[in-house]
């Protein structure tokens, strides 16, 4: 649970007891830059991942108690852009190829057409949700999942209750217009829209080029696409998450909440117990008062 420049994190253990810590939100960016509306997103996104390889890791080390599991530094942010890299793949030069193999099929057009990016897009979106419903059936990311469905209920329940606890929590959705997923499917639909408009005219400038030169710059274009990309679907969330319910706010709200169909799972007790008390190392000591967590051991 983030609170501003730090972040909760709890774990119940084997033995059923609850241990939690409350740890620095590592930022690599300048403070100014993580504020400015439409340059924020990328850098929040690569926070974000990099913090979250680390609290996974962390959570890991403190279930088991093993001090040796801890990864330094670097391994983070090697893991870090290893995942990243992993995206890259997965979301812009497989959907690429795959395209490419309609335009060699002649049921698509190439680089330059229309047909070439509708078939792209489809590509994108189908590994997107392929990959999250092929997870969702391993025992460990059901459980994730779970988790993952306390924390929405949880803050639902900060953000609505004047007391939070795991009985009070249980009755909130499990779906939540800030989802970090709801980010995901953002970036993965602006990216469909901006290559389609983006792509064509600027194979067009750079003309004559042989295929591989052409399809090299396309996939390296999209790649520095994923920048702004992520910038503008950074400020779409925050926008769509403070509109009040109406037809806009539904429009721009519903596929995230559908997405996190896939991505959430209902909690039992023990989950919610959880996040409370992630939540409740979180929050500084005046706000800690609203939050009824169960008993858990701080460590560091």
């Amino acid at each position: 649970m983030r609170n501003g420049d730090v972040y909760g994190l709890a774990v119940r253990r084997q033995d059923a007891s609850i241990v939690a810590c409350r740890r620095e939100w590592r930022s690599f960016f300048p403070k100014a830059l993580r504020t400015i509306p439409f340059l924020r997103g990328f850098p929040i996104l690569v926070e974000t991942l990099y913090n979250g390889v680390g609290a996974l890791n962390h959570s890991a080390m403190l279930a088991e108690d093993e001090e040796s599991q801890k990864l330094s530094r670097w391994q983070l942010v090697l893991s870090t852009l290893l995942a990243l890299m992993l995206a890259i793949v997965l979301f812009v030069i497989v959907p690429h190829l795959l395209s490419l193999g309609m335009f060699w099929l002649n049921v698509g057009g190439n680089v330059e057409g229309l047909s070439f990016h509708v078939w792209d897009g489809f590509y994108k979106v189908s590994i997107f949700f392929c990959y999250l419903w092929c997870i969702s059936l391993m025992p460990e990311i059901r459980r994730v999942f779970c988790f993952h469905g306390a924390e929405h209920k949880t803050i639902h329940a900060f953000e609505t209750l004047q007391e939070v606890s795991a009985a009070s929590t249980r009755a909130m959705s499990r779906f939540h217009p800030r989802c970090g997923t709801t980010f995901l499917l953002f970036v993965i639909t602006l990216s469909i829209i901006l290559h389609a408009i983006c792509v064509p005219p600027l194979i067009a400038l750079c003309m004559p080029l042989t295929e591989f030169a052409k399809h090299a710059l396309t996939i390296f274009f999209k790649i520095l696409l994923i920048i702004p990309i992520s910038a503008f679907s950074y400020e779409i969330i925050k926008a769509a998450a403070k509109l009040k319910k109406g037809f806009t706010a539904t429009l721009l709200q519903a596929p995230g909440l559908f997405l996190q169909r896939l991505t959430t799972r209902e909690p039992d007790e023990e989950q919610l117990a959880v996040a409370v008390a992630a939540l409740h190392i979180a929050l500084d000591s005046e706000d800690q008062h609203c939050v009824k967590s169960v008993p858990y051991t701080v460590v560091s």
